[in-house]
């Protein structure tokens, strides 16, 4: 017995026709695709809930991923064609709502789709807390699945809930059935975020045709009884499925070998993959250990206010026009009295000496303001910046005028017992059950570095990009990143592995100095991973960095140079 999984959607605000591609076998419609038994869709990050808590506050009718809505007027009457049930996080923050709605789009096409959803994360919000949200696993899913439910939507659940749920609906697991349940959870994370799995955000693009890689198909997961999968897509749909494509989304967004989730904690360091075929990798060996007593809780809240200015500098004397400027700006503060609590500048050299076009002889001055109140990003950034327009550095200008400034989010993560939270599974007929609590915990420890391999003999080296050798992705959580570094060979991996060490990190990226760093080995996977402690301040909703979501820490490793053994390269 095969259960097929496809996922359609990786946040909100994916593309949005990858429903209809899914359910009606990528843009090819090949007739041999293979129909899905269950088509999934995640909508939920970090920031999406900060989002989703506003909408609420506007109207309490709201609170959901108004997006899949949308799909589903679409969606509805092609899943019960091929009678495909669609699991979603959509529900966000109000997933009785978005079950009434869709029960009021199902009547208005006429059809008899069944919708069961699944509440109990939110959280009692304690004062000054936008959001409070706990993350469930998929033991809801299943019950809505198991009484029948075509349509299951849910709020805050783990993003690998979305296929763990089904699996225990198709295949009947047990709560202890730990293997099994990991092998989801690692084919679950492989889905979750879309096309980062068929070649999309990938290290190694080039080496793949420019035109596949253009518009990438979503990925399918072919999960067993046994909890073995194989991750592949539609036949005709663009992209590609390699050890590689798997490998870099193993490493998004994880940390060490142990990946804890609600239903069972997975073994990473265990994973096994497999090229079985074109466009087919198979994931095979995973562990699974009994989950933790707690559960991961995501809170987030209005931090401030924020404001930006970006000055545009222009031909000579670029770093004398900055400290024009800037000692400009500080002078307005300090004469109104009215200094932001957090003021940051940042120089992006984006100039070119000698430049044959004004764009590309101009660098970047930009202004990051913050503060508890309005005010001080507001009036006071805008009157500073405006009033030395015809004062300041030769060729003055900025990329848009400041405006009034806005709210900017905070995303802290708890951890709250699990039979403090109602896990909840509202069925197809009203009816409501409460999921027990996993009988069999176990705390989350962390594991001992693995033996390492044999170093790589000493020879010729050459000054290159780690970027030749290795592949990386990174990413955020809260206000920490992640980077996975992987290499493709033994003999890389026997390099990579000695040389790449969490102070060796700390080198190569210089504003992760200062910071916790820490290195977890996958041999497996060939692979290290790195956490870097508070790299993104209190979240993406801070917009702290450039990149706030960490997406091109992992590009910027992989840009640095070091001595690399001329035989790797």
């Amino acid at each position: 017995m095969i259960l097929r999984i496809g996922n359609a959607s990786g946040f909100y605000g994916d593309r949005f026709d990858a429903v209809r591609e899914m359910l009606t076998g990528g843009d090819s419609g090949a007739p041999d695709s293979g129909a899905l038994d269950v088509l999934t869709g995640d909508y939920l990050a970090e920031l999406t809930m900060l989002i989703l808590g506003r909408d609420l506050l506007k109207d309490p009718r709201s609170g959901y991923a108004k997006t899949f809505l949308r799909q589903m007027e679409e969606g509805l009457g092609l899943a019960h064609e091929r009678g495909v049930r669609i699991v979603a996080n959509a529900g966000g923050l109000n997933p009785a709502g978005l079950a009434e709605a869709l029960h009021a789009l199902a009547g208005r096409l006429g059809l008899p789709t069944r919708i069961g959803y699944v509440e109990g994360d939110r959280l009692p919000a304690r004062d000054g807390v936008l959001t409070a949200n706990a993350y469930l696993g998929g033991a809801g899913i299943a019950g809505c699945l198991t009484a029948g439910a075509d349509v299951v939507v849910t709020g805050r659940v783990t993003d690998a809930a979305l296929v763990t749920g089904p699996a225990q609906w198709r295949f009947g697991w047990g709560p202890e059935e730990y293997d099994r349940l990991a092998g989801a959870v690692v084919a679950g994370h492989v889905l979750e975020c879309g096309t980062q799995a068929t070649g999309g955000n990938y290290a190694f693009f080039r080496d793949h045709d420019r035109q596949t890689m253009r518009r990438p198909g979503f990925p399918i997961a072919e999960l067993h009884a046994d909890g073995t999968a194989v991750i592949t897509k539609h036949p005709g749909t663009g992209g590609v499925v390699d050890v590689g494509t798997v490998t870099a989304q193993l490493l998004y967004e994880t940390a060490g070998a142990r990946y804890a989730g609600p239903d069972v904690t997975a073994r990473l360091d265990t994973v096994r993959l497999t090229q079985e075929g074109p466009d087919r990798v198979r994931i095979d060996g995973v562990r699974g250990e009994a989950p933790p007593p707690t559960l991961k809780a995501g809170l987030t809240r209005i931090g401030g206010h924020r404001n930006e200015v970006v000055f545009v500098l222009t031909g000579l004397e670029i770093e004398a026009k900055a400290e024009l400027v800037q000692e400009q700006i500080e002078d307005v503060f300090e004469r109104s009295k009215s200094r932001p609590a957090d003021v940051r500048w940042e120089l992006a050299r984006t100039d070119r000496a000698d430049a044959d076009t004004e764009e590309t002889a101009s660098a970047l001055l930009r202004l990051v303001v913050r503060d508890p109140a309005p005010e001080p990003v507001g009036r006071a950034l805008s009157g500073a910046a405006i009033e030395l327009a015809l004062a300041s550095y030769p060729g003055f200008h900025v990329t848009a005028p400041p405006g009034k400034g806005a709210p900017y989010g905070v995303f802290e993560a708890v951890y709250v017992p699990a039979a403090d939270v109602p896990h909840t599974a509202v069925l197809p007929d009203g009816n409501r059950v409460t999921l027990p609590v996993p009988a069999d915990t176990r705390e989350l420890e962390p594991v001992a570095e693995p033996p390492l391999p044999e170093p790589l003999p000493e020879g010729p080296t050459r000054r290159a990009h780690l970027g030749l050798v290795a592949g990386a992705r990174s990413g955020d959580k809260g206000g920490d990143a992640n980077i996975g570094v992987w290499v493709r060979t033994d003999e890389a991996w026997r390099w990579l592995v000695h040389t790449l060490t969490a102070q060796r990190l700390k080198q190569l990226l210089p504003e992760t100095a200062d910071l916790g760093v820490v290195r977890h080995v996958l041999p497996n996977l060939r692979a290290v991973n790195f956490v870097v402690t508070g790299i993104l301040g209190e979240g993406v909703a801070s917009q702290a960095r450039f990149d706030p979501q960490a997406k091109a820490l992992g590009e910027w490793l992989r840009a640095r140079e070091l001595d690399v053994p001329e035989e790797l390269l």
